[in-house]
């Protein structure tokens, strides 16, 4: 069914636009007006960009929030035993991400053919991961697609905060290297060669060895600055192409581990997104098999999805999951202990959202840390450069004072 792109008035007189799909234009006209929608503009999205077809070409950006307001919307019309395909109609037309809105439109379409929900949303794996179309599919073979649809909506909100919480404490540190370099730029470029010419008035003035070293520094970022960032961007590219390669991403995912500072808190945010994803999947009637497949690829880590491989094959044989775990040595210990218990007592999804509780609160805490260590630690290292331009700078012109006095 074609999908309809408008412009209109709502009954209040606010702007409105949207998509809606229609058998045809008149068709789509006719839905809007019932909607109290007087419709100023309204195009065939695939007229507007013919190379634009439905399916993953189609895909570009969702937000978590988006997907996760949709979701939650979905789950609360089929818990009020609203028929999938006019659950799917209602929410497509109620979201404001069109690409969003696209991906639904055709999903209802093909449910509407015959077709089942996950598969439809297979079509659309840039909007909707892996581990969303499983639950799906789960919820639907269970009979439980709303609860699993709920659990889906609290788990993406769940993965934003945390994501939230990384980029905000890494903010600040970031912008206080920003203005330092800066600051340090604006010096070396724009101050330093002024008093080169000031010191050049006196030359019987003995510079210190210091002060000769800045100004040869600031004559070098002067003359030959376009090799500064040319250098700077060749290691930036080598380095991406470098970690880009499957031996150098292994490499830099150990190495992230180790760094001092910034390793424990990579460890910690694996390991709350194994333990959290993990838990939703088995919540959501995922076989285990099955789970550990899509929760590889959610720690982000080649490390640690080597220790879970490993596990994953000795469940395959019928073994436990906590000994090849504990055997990687990669896994903290109560995260195993917990898992072992969990195995034990056969609340094992339950141990795991314990445990991924426990560490979203731990990698809060030390992200608050960090961002605490790491503002004084940028102000010192801004302070203690720009005291030495300062000390290199004022001493020749102490010198001038007291030679011309």
């Amino acid at each position: 069914m074609p999908i309809f792109e408008y412009k209109g008035l709502s009954k209040d007189g606010r702007n409105v636009k949207g998509t809606i799909d229609a058998e045809n234009q008149r068709a789509a006209r006719t839905k809007l007006k019932k909607d109290n929608i007087f419709v100023i503009d309204i195009k065939d999205k695939k007229k507007i960009d013919p190379k634009k077809k439905s399916g993953p070409r189609a895909t570009k950006n969702v937000g978590v929030k988006d997907l996760s307001l949709m979701t939650r919307q979905l789950a609360t019309l089929i818990k009020a035993n609203i028929p999938l395909v006019d659950a799917l109609t209602a929410v497509s037309e109620q979201v404001e991400n069109p690409t969003l809105a696209e991906a639904l439109a055709d999903c209802k379409n093909m449910v509407n053919e015959g077709s089942t929900l996950h598969k439809a949303m297979l079509k659309y794996p840039n909007v909707f991961t892996t581990i969303y179309v499983s639950m799906v599919e789960a919820g639907e073979m269970s009979g439980s697609l709303d609860v699993i649809l709920m659990r889906l909506a609290e788990f993406t909100e769940a993965q934003a905060d945390l994501r939230a919480k990384v980029s905000s404490a890494m903010t600040y540190p970031v912008i206080m290297l920003v203005v330092t370099f800066g600051l340090m730029g604006f010096l070396f470029i724009f101050l330093i060669p002024k008093m080169v010419t000031v010191f050049e008035s006196a030359p019987q003035l003995q510079l210190p060895w210091y002060t000769v070293a800045l100004i040869d520094a600031s004559q070098f970022a002067v003359n030959y600055w376009y090799l500064i960032l040319g250098s700077m961007l060749i290691v930036y590219l080598l380095f991406r192409n470098w970690r880009n390669t499957p031996a150098g991403k292994n490499q830099w995912d150990a190495i992230s581990l180790k760094l001092p500072l910034i390793g424990p808190t990579v460890r910690m945010v694996a390991v709350s997104r194994f333990t959290r994803t993990l838990a939703t999947l088995l919540n959501g009637g995922v076989p285990m098999l099955a789970a550990m497949d899509i929760v590889r690829n959610v720690v982000d880590n080649h490390v640690l999805a080597k220790a879970i491989d490993e596990a994953r094959s000795n469940i395959s044989e019928g073994e436990s999951i906590a000994g090849p775990l504990k055997k990687s040595g990669q896994f903290p210990p109560i995260v195993i202990h917990m898992v072992n218990i969990g195995e034990k007592t056969g609340e094992l999804e339950n141990m795991l959202s314990q445990v991924s509780d426990a560490y979203d609160f731990q990698v809060k805490t030390k992200l608050e840390g960090l961002t605490s260590i790491m503002g004084p630690i940028v102000i010192v290292i801004m302070g203690a450069a720009i005291g030495m331009i300062v000390m290199a700078v004022m001493v020749p012109m102490f010198e001038m004072a007291n030679v011309a006095g």
